[in-house]
């Protein structure tokens, strides 16, 4: 893979700082054949049609603005068949996806995309990469949930694409919600108008008990079988610390204004060690290391029967902030006197808030929107954070962006084989801190 000079690839991600504070970034620059306020259909397909993909369709259904869904695709004929019939149900004049435009396999996205003004990309992450990438070569607005990739590659290939999206003024709406969140615009904005001076720490989790298991079925393939269980391998999910903890590593790097130089950490298999839990850590604990010198301590685990923590505090020269999904937001001075605190009443979905603004901006003719940026500088910290623990060692920023790590397999087929295989016994390999390279 011909790679960008490490420079040109640093200026691209300095770029994306500067739109890092979230929401309506850009200026409203009219778009060429412009939807006259909702008065023509804006046609939506949705690519990925698990649960998130069926959530993201009815939010973006649940707008005010005249949507129509006319185009699905998946892997799985299943899967797109039980979203077609909860989609149909819920909104039957807004569904229009006869058989001819359900595309069931691994280039169903192809004749998806080509049918719609916006797309909805919600498949696992390791396709998200290709599928923007399409999109935008297409000229389609974008609604695409987080992560944006799971490797550096991918990363790179989300990069470019955003510069083309940029240059064709379609609007890109990423799902890391919070960005969209009442509380945290509120005390970020405050936070960044300098209310706790320069933040020097802080310190970010997602610690829960894990996600779903599905069971081997024996007349699955290997890839099949995986794609069912993509949250157990890197290649579709890149660790929950990419998956999952992305949320909160992106708040850091909201609140800083700037990602990490360097990350170093520790992880392991502690309590998910069986075979149905594939190739991924179930404990990470990182450390992110801005330019400033300041610290970010950054914690996720998998672990039944634990005290659960999503949230976010950070300290600075003035005072400090504690933030939470929640709808939670409250600011101290440096004597702890609290100088502000949200009000939690009335705050609006932040899932429902991310479609409005965005078909808000396509239905007036809009470019509003460039979230690819910072949410591909989000996900590469993530995946930073992910190699500093498989491998041990401390993580550069530059060094990462610029790995030849390709974690997709060489061929999507059903028959195709993927690169980490189990054993004998039914169990991967992982990652041993000490002993595996990553870089």
């Amino acid at each position: 893979m011909k790679k960008e000079p490490i420079t040109q690839q640093r200026r691209d991600f300095l770029k994306a700082s500067a739109l890092i504070a979230g929401g309506a970034l850009l200026s409203s620059i009219p778009l060429a054949g412009a939807y006259a306020s909702g008065s023509d259909t804006i046609k939506i397909a949705l690519v990925g049609c698990g649960d998130r993909g069926t959530g993201a369709a009815v939010q973006a259904l649940s707008t005010k603005f005249n949507l129509k869904l006319v185009a699905m695709a998946d892997a799985f004929q299943d899967r797109l068949e039980v979203s077609y019939t909860n989609l149909k149900t819920k909104f039957a004049d807004k569904v229009d996806v006869p058989k001819d435009r359900q595309f069931v396999g691994f280039e169903g996205y192809l004749k998806a995309i080509a049918l719609a003004d916006v797309v909805l990309l919600a498949t696992p992450p390791g396709f998200r990469p290709m599928h923007f990438e399409e999109a935008i070569k297409q000229g389609k607005h974008v609604f695409m949930e987080k992560p944006v990739a799971v490797d550096a590659a991918g990363i790179r290939k989300v990069i470019a694409a955003a510069e083309e999206a940029k240059k064709k003024k379609l609007n890109v709406v990423v799902g890391l919600q919070r960005r969209y969140q009442t509380n945290y615009r509120e005390a970020i904005k405050r936070i960044q108008d300098g209310a706790i001076g320069d933040i020097v720490s802080g310190q970010v989790f997602w610690n829960s008990g894990g996600v779903w298991v599905r069971p081997r079925v024996a007349s699955q393939t290997e890839m099949e079988y995986q794609m069912r269980n993509w949250y157990y391998f890197n290649w579709l999910c890149g660790d929950h610390i990419v998956e999952q903890h992305v949320h909160n590593i992106d708040i850091a790097n909201w609140v800083k204004g700037d990602h990490p130089v360097s990350i170093q950490g520790t992880g392991s298999r502690a309590w998910r060690t069986g075979k149905d839990y594939g190739e991924i850590y179930d404990n990470h604990a990182v450390e992110l290391t801005y330019k400033d010198g300041s610290v970010v301590y950054s914690q996720c685990r998998h672990f039944e029967g634990i005290s659960n923590r999503v949230d976010e505090t950070f300290q600075g020269t003035k005072g400090k902030v504690y933030l939470s999904g929640s709808n939670q937001a409250v600011l101290w001075d440096a004597k702890g006197n609290e100088i502000y605190k949200h009000n939690t009443k009335g705050n609006a979905n932040p899932y429902q808030t991310e479609h409005d603004e965005l078909f808000e901006a396509i239905a007036n003719g809009q470019y509003k929107f460039a979230n690819a940026d910072y949410a591909a500088t989000s996900t590469l910290t993530s995946i930073i954070g992910r190699l500093a623990t498989y491998s041990g060692k401390v993580i550069k920023w530059d060094e990462a962006l610029a790995s030849d790590e390709v974690l997709m397999p060489d061929r999507l087929a059903w028959d195709a084989t993927p690169k980490v295989l189990p054993d004998a016994n039914g169990l991967y390999p992982y990652a041993m801190p000490g002993k595996t390279k990553v870089i």
